[in-house]
């Protein structure tokens, strides 16, 4: 069994409502020998809203700071000339550092390591002054902690737990799913009280829990659809079919086995042993928007602030925030014509919970004062590719709203300029932008590769070894400093950096009306949300629900 935080906010969770709590200090470590010393102040009680944050400061036009001192327009190349490797390390080890300084060695949602990242990312933030104002959003998320076996003939298979899985222990036959199991037609009558045995791949791995659950089963086991293990992943919240039943993932290799003795006419009886529970926490988006710049035209910005149990989460998504946190501190030496809002979501790892609760928040009106939204998930990965999301729908046939496509052909340019090969990958929902597609917001953004195998193709175009993961240490505990590909990291960042310079200046190339016309925004998130889904592989998948 794996050890989990045990802390103060957890265990009463477990027993009563969403309780109120307070950032505790952390001890410090290598970056900081003289401990944290966590913000008076913080947090924040206000609820936030798109209209809230945007109202905040006065807009300026490009000739003065908030505080009244002549700064010059930003430039976008010596804001890229600002981003240093050394300053991502250093901000990388931060965080490794809280989360070290806990029990569990993580940054999860709902656990002291996460708590403490949200006041590092606040105290960081407000001591630019009054460049940024700096709200924290409050909400309620459902935490799953768990874990599980699944042995054949007393053969442990190496199972990994789903968040959001029940908890349960079931011996019964192995029967496989046909297909992939995306479809009711896909489970067999007689799974009816046994064990389903499923390929991931092309739906989420909610569906196919609740599928088998719909047919009666008493549990799943999810194989990968590549080598090795499926890296983690959630159910998600709320059942799409029948109920969940107890599931788990195992290796490709496990499960390819397990499918060709059941081929071959073999009963195969598993054991599946789950021990899981949930709890409501609360927890914190973290959100700093420019008081300069036009307050009713806002580049949005963001990545996740919380980790993985199984460790502190420093490329995934620590890469991603510490890049916004970078670029957002180089900000303040420049005024902007339009505003930047950075946005830091919780629970992106139990399933987008944190930017899914912010857009719910968001009225019309809010939208609609949006043009552009941008995340960055993971952008120093090892054995990295440099993936674009694919904006235009040319390379997956999912294409986002109007907007999307100029986002894709921005860093398409900026790699280009830097003299580097790029890939796509495939906005299929897994990742923070989802909730802005579902709404029609444009979007884009970067990502360097999860769990996939990089192919010997890639390893032609980017470097690197083919036939291993992009991430070698993808939602395992060895995702910590050493784990980041600094190239990488600072390419990218310097990629945040040219893309808020060039939207922070004007959206000009964006489709007219993008971000003025509700009607526009329905249709296109409805033409996002009929797209059909398509098996990703290698650098073009993401992660998470699938």
């Amino acid at each position: 069994m794996k050890t989990f935080i045990t802390s103060a906010l957890l265990v009463a969770a477990a027993t009563a409502e969403p309780i109120a709590w307070k950032p505790q200090p952390w001890k410090g470590g290598p970056g900081h020998p003289g401990g944290y010393p966590g913000h008076p102040h913080w947090p924040s009680s206000v609820a936030l809203s798109g209209t809230a944050t945007s109202s905040a400061g006065t807009a300026t036009s490009g000739t003065s700071s908030p505080s009244g001192t002549t700064i010059p327009a930003v430039d976008s190349e010596a804001l890229q000339a600002s981003i240093h490797a050394e300053n991502l390390l250093a901000k990388s080890q931060d965080l490794e550092d809280i989360a070290y300084a806990t029990v569990g060695r993580n940054r999860v949602m709902g656990s002291l390591g996460h708590n403490n990242t949200v006041a590092y990312l606040v105290d960081t933030l407000e001591a630019l002054g009054d460049y940024y104002t700096v709200t924290t959003q409050p909400f309620v998320g459902l935490y799953a902690q768990g874990d599980g076996t699944f042995t054949v003939d007393g053969l442990d298979q190496g199972a990994e737990y789903f968040s959001y899985s029940p908890g349960g222990n079931v011996t019964a036959p192995v029967i496989a799913v046909s297909n992939l199991g995306c479809n009711a037609s896909d489970y067999p009558a007689e799974l009816d009280g046994n064990i389903a045995l499923i390929s991931r791949g092309s739906c989420t791995f909610g569906l196919k829990s609740s599928l088998a659950g719909a047919a009666g089963a008493a549990g799943a086991i999810v194989y990968n659809n590549i080598p090795g293990l499926v890296g983690g992943g959630t159910l998600g919240e709320v059942p799409e079919a029948g109920p969940f039943v107890v599931t788990l993932g195992i290796a490709q290799e496990n499960g390819t086995a397990l499918l060709d003795l059941l081929t071959a006419g073999t009963e195969v009886t598993g054991v599946i042993a789950v021990d899981a529970a949930l709890y409501n926490v609360t927890t914190h988006n973290v959100i700093a928007q420019t008081t300069g710049g036009n307050q009713n035209s806002t580049l949005v910005i963001g990545g996740h602030s919380d980790s993985v149990t199984a460790g502190p989460g420093i490329n995934d998504d620590g890469s991603g925030i510490v890049g916004l946190l970078e670029v957002a501190e180089q900000l303040t030496a420049y005024t902007t014509t339009n505003s930047v809002r950075f946005c830091f979501w919780s629970g992106e790892e139990f399933g987008l919970l944190g930017s899914t609760y912010y857009v719910s928040t968001l009225s019309e009106a809010d939208i609609a004062k949006i043009p552009l939204y941008l995340n960055f998930d993971m952008i120093a990965s090892p054995n990295y590719v440099y993936a674009i999301y694919d904006g235009d729908g040319s390379s997956f046939n999912i294409s986002g709203p109007p907007g999307s496509a100029e986002a894709e052909a921005f860093f398409e340019q900026f790699y280009i300029n830097n003299g580097l090969n790029y890939t796509s990958t495939a906005f299929d929902g897994r990742s923070d932008y989802g909730p802005f597609l579902e709404v029609g917001v444009a979007s884009g953004g970067l990502f360097t590769g999860a769990e996939d195998i990089k192919t010997a193709e890639e390893a032609a175009s980017f470097g690197g070894t083919a036939e291993i993961a992009y991430d070698v240490n993808y939602h395992q505990a060895g995702d910590n400093v050493t784990n980041l590909a600094l190239d990488a990291f600072e390419i990218n960042t310097k990629a945040i950096a040219a893309a808020v310079a060039e939207y922070a200046t004007t959206f000009a190339s964006l489709p007219a009306g993008n971000a003025t016309t509700a009607g526009l925004r329905k249709r296109s998130a409805e033409t996002w949300k009929r797209a059909p889904k398509v098996s990703r592989g290698h650098a073009n998948s993401n992660k998470r629900s699938y």
